[in-house]
């Protein structure tokens, strides 16, 4: 069942490159949080996407909104991924894609993570998506638009690219 704007999102933990189990309800608690599902680490789109959510993190941290990567790589993959690109947020393993399902992020059939883009607000809420499974920078600019349009943040300037 796809998720609904305004409603809660599913709660979930999953390993991270921090080296600690990031639990949704704890480390999203009272923050504004964009995760982001993509397919595999090391694969063009998805280097594209994960360098350019790092060349806006600045402006999103500067509105206190973290950035999350969640893809099935184990965190040994993580790691090296997070390293070669000097990604300043945290990456998920979800193996077995149990919390993609959870998001539809899941392509039907082939079973292979969507790129799909989640905005959830400090309450817990999703705020926004957006998913495009052949465009990298469309992600960065929605999430972009979604904060610049919404009552989430009033320091917006900053996010002009």
């Amino acid at each position: 069942m796809p998720l609904k704007i305004h409603t809660p999102v599913p709660d979930f933990t999953l390993p991270s490159t921090a080296g600690r189990d990031f639990t949704l309800s704890e480390q999203g608690s009272g923050k504004i949080m964009i995760l982001y599902f993509y397919p595999k680490d090391f694969t063009p789109l998805c280097t594209e996407e994960a360098c350019s959510f790092r060349d806006a993190f600045e402006a999103f941290r500067h509105l206190q909104v973290d950035v999350v990567g969640i893809s099935t790589d184990d965190i040994a993959t993580h790691l090296r991924f997070k390293a070669a690109h000097n990604l300043p947020f945290e990456l998920l393993s979800d193996p077995d894609s149990r919390v993609a399902k959870l998001y539809g992020a899941v392509m039907p059939i082939v079973g292979i993570t969507r790129r799909k883009t989640f905005l959830i607000d400090a309450q817990g809420n999703l705020a926004a998506e957006y998913e495009n499974n052949f465009s990298a920078d469309g992600h960065i600019k929605s999430m972009i638009e979604q904060l610049q349009n919404s009552a989430l943040t009033n320091t917006l300037p900053s996010l002009q690219r």
